[in-house]
């Protein structure tokens, strides 16, 4: 797998669970709920935004090396 197929899988597995997350938030609005989005959900969205990042700046780099090595 390439890591652009890999960063596109990613990608579109965040939008879903995003997705759901806010059909979520529509009926769990109590102290948990908070706690579990400042403590878990935000935190794994900031994860996956620079994973996504990192990985677009790598690929290049990655795919010039391969062709350079080829």
């Amino acid at each position: 797998m390439s890591l652009t197929t890999a960063s596109a899988e990613l990608a579109n597995a965040m939008k879903a669970v995003r997705v759901v997350w806010e059909d979520t938030l529509d009926v769990w609005k109590d102290p948990v709920a908070r706690d579990f989005s400042s403590q878990r959900w935000d935190p794994l969205v900031a994860q996956v935004e620079a994973t996504l990042g990192a990985i677009d700046r790598l690929a290049p780099i990655l795919d010039r090396a391969l062709r350079d090595c080829s």
